[in-house]
C-alpha cells in the first residue's frame, strides 16, 4: 500500500503544476496516469502544435509546456505511475483508498482528479476474441520493440503510429502493415518510406483489408484479413499491433459517487473539491459557473486545490500562505540559496 498526502489522477500540465504546488507547501504527493508517457492530451494530442495562451511565454508547443513543467519538478521527489488506471476510489476511515487496474493500492486523505477529459482508450479491433490476447500479443502501444525481434507482427492503421512502427520493426522484424484505405493520413515522408520498404520486400502492404478473424489457443497463430471484394488471406503472425488512435471517455470515474454533469465533474470555487470531501477535480474535467477549459485555468484551480489538501494531510498544524520570493523555507524546498 503506497501513502502518500494527495495522490493526483493525471500527468497532464495541470496535474503537474497541481504536484509543484503541493510539494512547495511540503505536501507529498504521487501521480498516476493511464498512458505510457508524462504530458497528458499536450503529448497525446499535440505535442508539435503551438500554444498561444500560456502566461508570459509568447508561444510553446505541448512538448515544450510539458517538459519546461517537468523541469519545475526537478528539486522535488515525486513517484510517477504511468500505465495504470485508477479503477476504484473507496473511503477507509479518514483515508480514500484508491486501486489501479493493475493492483497498484494507495492510501491518501486526498485525491486531486486532474484527468483532462478523461481516460484515454486505445480504439480496440472489433473481432470476436481479440481480448483473449490483449497485452500478450494484441498490443495497442509498445513499450519494448525488442520483444518483436526475430518475430512476424501484423500492424493495423494509415496514421503516423501505424507507419513510423512498421519502418522502425521492419528493421529486424517480419512486417505486415494493413489499412483499410488506399491512402495513408502520415506525413508524406514516412508514407513513401514505407512503399519503398514494400516495393523492397521489407515490408509486406496490405490496403482496403481488415481483420476479421483471430486464431489461436494460447498463444496467437495467425489472423484473416478481408479487402473489399470479400478477398480473404490468411496471415500467420505472431503479434497483432493496432494503432487507430484514441477515445476519450470518463471511464471508472463515473462510478466513483461525484456528482457529473455532460462527462464534467462539478466542484465548488473554493477548494475545487466535488461532493465527496478530500476529492477535488481541476483542469478540464471540472465544471462550474464560468469554467473556462483553459491551461491557465487549471493551473489556478490546482493551486487551490492544493492549498485545501494541507488541512486534511496535516490535521493538527496551521496553514500559514508565504510568498516564494521571501519564503526561505520554500527557498529550501526549491533547494535555493537564500540571500
Amino acid at each position: 500500500m503506497n501513502k502518500t498526502d494527495a495522490l493526483i489522477i493525471g500527468a497532464g500540465p495541470t496535474g503537474l503544476f497541481t504536484a509543484h504546488q503541493l510539494k512547495l507547501i511540503g505536501l507529498n504527493c504521487e501521480i498516476v496516469d493511464n498512458l505510457d508517457k508524462i504530458g497528458g492530451q499536450c503529448i497525446e494530442l499535440y505535442p508539435d502544435k503551438p500554444i498561444y495562451d500560456i502566461p508570459a511565454v509568447p508561444e510553446c508547443t505541448g512538448e515544450e509546456l510539458t517538459n519546461n513543467l517537468i523541469n519545475q519538478l526537478k528539486p522535488f521527489e515525486i513517484k510517477f505511475h504511468l500505465s495504470e488506471r485508477v479503477d476504484e476510489v473507496k473511503k477507509e476511515g479518514e483515508n480514500w483508498v484508491v486501486k489501479t487496474n493493475n493492483g497498484k493500492m494507495f492510501s491518501t486523505p486526498n485525491v486531486i482528479i486532474a484527468g483532462g477529459v478523461g481516460s484515454f482508450e486505445p480504439r480496440k479491433f472489433p473481432v470476436k476474441n481479440c481480448e483473449k490476447f490483449e497485452n500478450k500479443s494484441v498490443l495497442y502501444s509498445i513499450k519494448d520493440k525488442k520483444i518483436f525481434e526475430g518475430k512476424t507482427v501484423s500492424i493495423f492503421g494509415g496514421g503516423d503510429s501505424a507507419l513510423d512502427w512498421a519502418v522502425e520493426l521492419s528493421k529486424n522484424s517480419k512486417v505486415n502493415l494493413i489499412h483499410r484505405r488506399d491512402d495513408f493520413r502520415g506525413a508524406q515522408a514516412t508514407v513513401d518510406k514505407v512503399h519503398q520498404l514494400a516495393k523492397d520486400g521489407k515490408i509486406n502492404l496490405f490496403t482496403k483489408f481488415q481483420m476479421t478473424e483471430i486464431k489461436g489457443e494460447k498463444d496467437l497463430q495467425s489472423i484473416d484479413i478481408k479487402n473489399d471484394n470479400n478477398e480473404v488471406k490468411n496471415l500467420k503472425t505472431d503479434y497483432a499491433l493496432g494503432f487507430f488512435g484514441l477515445i476519450m471517455q470518463l471511464g471508472p470515474i463515473a462510478n466513483w459517487g461525484l456528482n457529473i454533469d455532460k462527462k464534467t465533474i462539478e466542484v465548488d470555487t473554493e477548494k475545487f473539491e466535488t461532493n465527496q470531501k478530500g476529492i477535488y477535480a481541476v483542469g478540464d474535467i471540472c465544471n462550474y459557473p464560468g469554467k473556462l477549459k483553459l491551461i491557465l485555468s487549471g493551473f489556478h484551480e490546482g493551486a487551490l486545490a492544493a492549498r485545501a489538501c494541507f488541512k486534511l494531510a496535516r490535521p493538527n498544524e496551521k496553514y500559514r500562505f508565504e510568498f516564494t520570493t521571501s519564503s526561505k523555507t520554500i527557498k529550501d524546498r526549491l533547494g535555493v540559496k537564500s540571500d
